[in-house]
């Protein structure tokens, strides 16, 4: 078997050297650390799990496969990472033809899920932090919910080194170790050549920064988050308040319901602000807090005045057709590249190991045709495809 080199202990990297391990490769993982890395967009406190993807079936089915493996590792990890307390997508006007909520529901009730559809006054009256004269319509996906994001990925790298996968944390990838169009390995930061098979790219909004030639294909982007402290947090418990999408393909608004410290996470997956991962213009601004308070005063006037805890500027890498991009680079042998929507990647994490591994040994897998290396591709904003799948 080979020596594979995972670049970045993120979510995609950790579940694909823990996938590439179980198939029996010697598997470096490095990372600068420290891990979680507190920049990654991985780190944070959820992440979206659900299965609704407006008529894009083919991510539908890919999260019922998550989902399953999602409630298996709750079991095997002896963790709740997984919290099931549903999922809504709604919408100020009736669902149409055509809406991301309106295709969702059709897929979902053809697919025999649990759902309900949100267009009854006496189905609203169970959410009361809502504006009810607000939100007319919707799904409510029963079997969806969160994952608690940093801590999952924590319990991966816990369980990546139990397996024997070496972890190299502190090591700053620098380049490829690259020659006559063969990556041989990478150099790090201090110069240091570390050679392996293959080279898998897991480095999310890093990508276009770490590998230059691909920014032709990816565009990173800063998205704002905010923690939230209500005054009335019963309103907000799961029971009342599942996750949600908020009129999602228009406003971009979407969050979670009180955590066990009492904090409420509200974020926007708009157009962004295209950035680097690391740059100190990576905060959030007044007018991303003032938009946030115009929102909030209209959908949730219980939490309009709610005092924010925390922000952060979550970083996507953007593919300009929305889809992931997991594929072995056509230029550069032994140069696998996964990456693109992070946006929506963490609730496939129990499945992506797997894929990104079939990638490196280049095993027939229907989805990587769908996330296969695509010249064609520009970069550039993808969030309006985005957007008609809900992404988030």
């Amino acid at each position: 078997m080979s020596k594979v080199i995972v670049v970045g202990a993120g979510i995609n990297g950790v579940t694909a050297a823990i996938e590439l391990k179980k198939r029996g490769h010697k598997v470096l993982l490095v990372d600068p650390g420290p891990l979680p890395h507190p920049l990654a967009a991985s780190t944070d406190i959820s992440k979206v799990v659900r299965a609704a993807y407006g008529a894009d079936e083919d991510y539908t089915a890919l999260a019922e496969q998550a989902t399953r493996l999602w409630r298996k590792w709750n079991k095997e990890f002896g963790a709740q990472l997984y919290h099931e307390v549903g999922a809504m997508f709604v919408r100020q006007q009736q669902m149409q033809p055509g809406d991301f909520e309106y295709e969702s529901f059709k897929i979902l009730k053809r697919r025999d899920h649990k759902i309900e559809r949100v267009n009854s006054t006496q189905l609203w009256k169970r959410f009361p932090a809502w504006n009810l004269e607000l939100y007319r319509d919707g799904v409510l996906e029963l079997e969806a919910g969160y994952v608690e994001s940093s801590r999952a990925v924590s319990t991966l790298i816990r369980h990546a080194e139990s397996l024997g996968i070496e972890l190299r944390e502190g090591g700053r990838f620098s380049r490829l170790d690259e020659d006559d169009h063969r990556v041989k390995g990478i150099v790090i930061d201090d110069g240091h050549r570390i050679t392996g098979n293959i080279v898998v790219m897991a480095v999310g909004a890093w990508t276009p920064y770490l590998l230059p030639f691909t920014k032709k294909f990816f565009r990173a982007t800063g998205q704002p988050v905010f923690h939230l402290r209500p005054r009335q947090p019963e309103l907000f418990a799961p029971e009342n308040f599942p996750v949600f999408g908020a009129d999602i393909t228009t406003t971009g608004y979407y969050g979670f319901p009180v955590n066990r410290d009492g904090v409420v996470k509200i974020a926007n997956h708009g157009p962004g602000r295209e950035m680097s991962p690391e740059s100190p213009k990576r905060v959030v601004t007044p007018e991303d807090e003032r938009n946030l308070r115009e929102f909030l005063s209209s959908t949730f006037p219980a939490l309009a005045d709610a005092p924010i805890v925390y922000s952060r500027i979550c970083m996507y890498c953007d593919t300009h057709d929305g889809h992931f991009w997991i594929a072995r680079d056509p230029e550069r042998e032994g140069l696998v590249i996964a990456a693109g929507d992070c946006g929506h990647g963490f609730k496939f994490a129990p499945v992506l190991g797997g894929i990104i591994a079939d990638a490196v040994e280049e095993k027939p897998n229907q989805i990587l045709q769908k996330f296969r290396w695509r010249p064609n591709v520009r970069a550039g904003s993808g969030t309006d495809v985005a957007r008609s799948r809900g992404n988030l």
